[in-house]
């Protein structure tokens, strides 16, 4: 059930970030000016589109309950191949050979992981000090990925603000899982509960980080690193934070499941050199290509 969802879910992000693209590149506002996460939240397709994505993580959330955050974040990884058609349609995305090679390979490559590897879920309490070490780094890491961003433009500006959401979304998935374990349990608990306030921080720092890799108008190098390293960090947090393993059958299948991985992780990286399209992608009025 836990799978079936997750894939729902990768639906549901995928439409979500693909309006929200289209929302992000009729504001003024460059993507590294704050002001432009205002001025989106009047437009009525981002706002379709935060929907869908509020709706995505909900349906997450309850696959997180489910099964095991490995498998939850391999498939929902797959809401990467589902928006370049709907890249296409809705803000004239260039899809050539390279990009859909890129897709085949992320799709085989999540297959074949799931398939050789069959990730099994660990501990539901983890300990504090995995915790303090999962949240310290990946705040490190999104730190030093938004200050060299900065001095980008283009393509590689929108790998460096995607990857730093990914780290963002990686460990906004992990505490989730924590996180659903509370529901129910009372106001008082959840409003008490650490989980609940890097959950919000997580998610928050996640979201302008990822609005801004939209922002750049190369959807395909945005997505390509945000779920490349969404999916890389949590795998490292299902193993070094819940205590997850990549395989039940020793380390034939876990070799074979590390190759699936790698394969996906390839095909992304093909996904992330595709370029700018042609013109404005609301307009369709000429504008210049971004420099890789």
């Amino acid at each position: 059930m836990g799978e079936v969802l997750a894939i729902v879910a990768a639906l549901l992000f995928a439409l979500g970030t693909v309006l929200q693209q289209k929302g992000t590149l009729t504001t003024a506002a460059q993507e590294d000016d704050p002001r432009f996460l205002v001025q989106i939240l009047r437009r009525p397709v981002w706002l379709a589109g935060a929907a869908m994505q509020g709706v995505g993580w909900i349906v997450q959330a309850v696959a997180l309950d489910k099964a095991s955050l490995v498998v939850v974040q391999s498939l929902c990884a797959l809401s990467l191949v589902i928006a370049l058609p709907l890249g296409v349609w809705l803000t004239h995305q260039r899809v050539g050979p390279r990009e859909i090679a890129g897709a085949a390979l992320t799709l085989i490559g999540i297959i074949f992981f799931l398939a050789a590897g069959q990730p099994q879920g660990g501990t539901t309490n983890p300990s504090a000090t995995s915790w303090w070490i999962a949240c310290l780094v990946t705040a490190a890491l999104v730190a030093v990925l938004y200050l060299v961003s900065r001095n980008w433009t283009g393509a590689a500006k929108a790998l460096a603000f995607g990857a730093a959401a990914g780290l963002g979304y990686g460990l906004q998935a992990a505490v989730t899982k924590t996180f659903v374990t509370l529901v129910g349990q009372g106001f008082v608990t959840l409003i008490t509960s650490w989980s609940v306030y890097v959950l919000i921080i997580s998610a928050l720092s996640g979201f302008a980080l990822q609005q801004s890799a939209l922002k750049t108008g190369v959807l395909a190098p945005a997505m390509a690193s945000s779920n490349s390293v969404t999916l890389f960090s949590s795998v490292i947090l299902g193993i070094g934070v819940y205590g997850e393993t990549i395989s039940k059958s020793g380390s034939g299948h876990t070799g074979a499941a590390v190759v699936g991985l790698v394969v996906a992780i390839v095909g992304i990286a093909l996904l992330a050199g595709a370029q700018a399209p042609e013109g404005d992608a609301t307009t369709g009025s000429p504008s210049p290509s971004p420099a890789a």
